[in-house]
């Protein structure tokens, strides 16, 4: 997973949305996906993945590989150039891959229209699954697949600007008034004492720490315009005006961990991804993880994950659950987590996971208490003009993005 990954995910592929909403207005998928001749036989299965890179390729290749010669079938793993564009394309066009990545914040559009066939029970020992990401993965009560890992937000440290403030581990921020006591001494040496990513992926943790959210738990209705919510981004707010938080573009940087790497905030809201990134470009950077400072209503964090996706017009369905129960199987996640750095979905294999990787605890921990994308079809615009209002926060009014928020997703979701 790249370090953009996920807040490029739900501005990608709108184009892709349009051809999939088209789709269902004509034939539509779920006139035809119940007519789809199913195989017995050997199965051919066409894999389309998203890969972060050649570990990621290399890795499912090779797991597909076992798994067709151990089963008797074939299977054939293609890295998509654009994974949503290339995805909402083959769906449409009605020659989708049979078993492919599908993120969170693409989900229900892809549901809502009959793209996916609903397997998720077939699945042994979903309740293994981090109920987050079930929820991430239900639309109208089914769960649709099976996530195939995940990521959360949690806190880094520069522990070398952090002891070049004054501070010690006593002083590392478990609450919000904590970080801002932190912050003020951090300004008073002359540091930033905070790098925060300017979109709902990152500020959107301090809503969930104060116990709001922008939509229901099923995603029917928008849930953003509320006193929590309003004193959650009064507080963010606050961060920007007093200059303890500043947004990459005003740090010179393209994303928080580039700024934070490049040693101009001495903290920085960032994914597991960010381990990767400065191993690559900052290996010189001391620091440390611990989990974002609970709000008012308690801890809080946001997840990001894909499933494995089966098309509803897979003529192999029964052989491509038999494939994704193979990728989820805890072993084979641990394998995956070791080659290419991303974290199991099954809560099992939890502990080999920190055992392998001590430092990414925060992470998996913040399972317990994250919060997944927004979960409701037909929401671009509704989320690209929620973004917009949140990069004028500093200067912006909190209660009128919450309020348009809530206005335009109503609208859309009446539509």
């Amino acid at each position: 997973m790249t370090p953009r990954t996920f807040t490029r995910a739900a501005l990608a592929g709108v184009a892709a949305v349009a051809l999939l909403g088209s789709a269902a207005c004509g034939s539509g998928f779920d006139d035809s996906a119940g007519d789809t001749k199913q195989s017995s036989g050997p199965a051919s299965l066409q894999i389309l993945i998203g890969s972060s890179g050649d570990a990621e390729t290399k890795a499912v290749q090779e797991a597909a590989a076992k798994w067709a010669s151990s089963s008797g079938n074939t299977a054939t793993v293609t890295p998509a150039q654009d994974l949503t564009q290339q995805l909402g394309q083959a769906l449409a066009g009605g020659t989708p891959p049979d078993v492919f990545y599908v993120d969170a914040s693409r989900f229900a559009d892809f549901a809502s229209v009959g793209a996916l066939e609903p397997y998720g029970d077939k699945v042994s020992n979903t309740d293994d699954f981090y109920e987050s990401l079930r929820t991430a993965f239900t639309y109208d009560g089914k769960l649709y697949c099976a996530p195939k890992d995940f990521s959360t937000l949690a806190l880094q440290i520069n522990t070398d600007l952090w002891t070049k403030a004054g501070l010690t581990d006593a002083d590392v921020p478990t609450t919000w008034d904590q970080l801002t006591a932190v912050s003020q001494k951090i300004k008073a040496k002359g540091q930033v004492a905070l790098a925060l990513g300017d979109t709902r992926d990152r500020i959107g943790a301090f809503l969930v720490q104060n116990g709001g959210w922008l939509m229901s738990k099923d995603g029917k209705q928008p849930t953003a315009d509320t006193p929590e919510n309003l004193q959650a981004l009064q507080y963010v707010k606050s961060l920007l005006t007093n200059g303890y938080a500043k947004f990459p573009k005003q740090l010179d940087a393209g994303w928080s961990g580039e700024a934070f790497g490049k040693g101009k905030a001495v903290m920085t809201i960032e994914g597991n991804w960010i381990k990767g990134a400065l191993q690559n470009d900052f290996p010189n950077v001391k620091y440390k993880v611990v989990p974002l400072p609970a709000g008012p209503k308690g801890q809080g964090t946001l997840s990001f994950t894909q499933c494995w996706g089966i098309a509803a017009k897979s003529k192999y369905k029964e052989q491509a659950i038999k494939f994704v129960e193979a990728m989820t199987a805890g072993e084979q996640q641990i394998a995956f987590a070791k080659a290419f750095g991303v974290m199991p979905s099954r809560q099992s294999v939890s502990g080999q996971y920190t055992s392998a990787f001590p430092a990414d605890k925060p992470f998996i921990d913040g399972a317990a208490y994250a919060q997944g994308p927004v979960n409701a079809p037909k929401m671009d615009s509704v989320l690209r003009d929620l973004e917009a209002g949140l990069q004028g926060l500093a200067t912006g009014d909190p209660k009128t993005i919450l309020a348009n928020f809530d206005k335009n997703a109503k609208a859309a979701l009446g539509g």
